[in-house]
């Protein structure tokens, strides 16, 4: 089983808006900001894809 976590808003140590992470470290990191949530969450399962296609998970 493999454990993952997505964040999203800001943090006062990273510029992202949305990121994923599993125990191996950041999966993904989003833009600094997004003109909607809706924007935000399509770049972060843009990025989740690439991360497990290019990963072969």
């Amino acid at each position: 089983m493999k454990i993952a976590w997505i964040e999203i808003g800001q943090h006062e140590m990273i510029s992202s808006f949305v990121r994923a992470y599993d125990f191996g470290g950041t999966v993904y990191e989003g833009e600094d900001s997004y003109l909607s949530i809706e924007a935000a969450l399509q770049d972060l399962e843009t990025g989740i894809k690439a991360y497990l296609d290019e990963h072969g998970i």
